[in-house]
């Protein structure tokens, strides 16, 4: 008689990893968030991916101008590759907040989740999200609100923490000018800090931990991500590692890195910024004094998240 599996991994009672390999996944989440939708955003979930039942949600401003074409944003979440949802509240806040103020479509996709389909599976989910688009605009029958008054020659890619990894590896697969996704121009990226890793600690990962995130919960997240047998130096989580490609010959369309700055990640944002800039690369570099992980994902009425706000606005202008 085999042994009764265990549990050898727990992030929260959200994600538990067994001693057998299975997973046991609660919809219950270790934090409470409140929906703060006042009505300004509307919004709807489509299918993008059959064959991975892959859903994403779009929201567009409740009143637009009809003279003005909306811009499009994709949005990529977080939670280390692991957990996460479009449906999550705060993700959900976020997005509401941001086809509101910014007045622009938000695209939110969802993406396979690790250990049970580990990188570079997000990846690849995240590039068929934005083919999606590309079959829109081609298609004579476009989804209704990408049909008319959406500008698919201004669209941008903002991804919080893993979704700011992802970001940054569509940035390096599209190049300047996003040629594969034509008629869709996408014009810049944003990375809310990063989740980027490496084999040797940071200063600020070495400082005191935040009150959502910690070491633990970072190496934990890297152990069920990457492909089996990598480290934090495969190319997919250290940009730089010794493995990772050259990025100094690509060209880029434009990049702004936002971290705060009692983030245990902000030194992997900061070089990665500091080290693009001297590739001349076209790359902003903006730090929350004060901030913890997911400031804007968790409160984006805040007032950091209203000067975050303004901050993308002025970067899609």
């Amino acid at each position: 008689m085999g042994s009764i599996p265990y549990v050898v991994e727990d992030f929260q009672g959200v994600l538990q990893v067994y001693s057998d390999g299975s997973t046991l996944r609660s919809a219950t989440l270790p934090f409470h968030v409140p929906v703060h939708d006042d009505g300004s955003a509307v919004w709807k979930d489509r299918v993008f991916d059959k064959h991975h039942h892959l859903h994403l949600r779009i929201y567009k401003p409740a009143v637009s101008d009809a003279a003005a074409k909306l811009p499009i944003l994709y949005y990529f979440h977080g939670g280390g590759f692991c957990v996460g949802s479009r449906t999550w509240p705060n993700c959900h806040n976020c997005c509401l907040r941001l086809a509101s103020e910014l007045r622009a479509v938000v695209v939110a996709p969802d993406f396979r989740l690790a250990p049970e389909h580990r990188l570079p599976a997000a990846l690849d989910d995240a590039w068929s999200a934005l083919k999606w688009l590309q079959g829109q605009a081609l298609s004579e029958k476009r989804e209704e609100w990408l049909s008319e008054g959406v500008d698919l020659e201004r669209v941008f890619v903002v991804g919080d923490s893993s979704g700011g990894n992802m970001a940054h590896h569509l940035a390096v697969q599209l190049g300047a000018g996003s040629p594969e996704l034509e008629p869709v121009r996408v014009r810049g990226y944003v990375l809310m800090a990063p989740f980027f890793g490496g084999s040797v600690r940071t200063g600020s990962e070495e400082g005191p931990s935040e009150a959502l995130l910690n070491l633990e919960i970072l190496d934990r997240f890297w152990r069920l991500s990457i492909p089996e047998g990598g480290t934090k130096d495969h190319p997919l989580a250290n940009p730089f590692g010794p493995e990772s490609p050259n990025l100094e010959p690509l060209k880029l369309d434009p990049i702004l890195v936002v971290v705060g700055g009692n983030e245990l990640l902000k030194d992997r944002a900061k070089d990665y910024a500091k080290k693009m800039k001297e590739m001349k690369k076209n790359i902003g570099y903006v730090e929350f004094d004060g901030k913890e992980h997911g400031f804007f994902t968790n409160d984006p009425y805040s007032e950091a998240g209203n000067a975050l706000l303004q901050l993308i606005k002025r970067f899609i202008s």
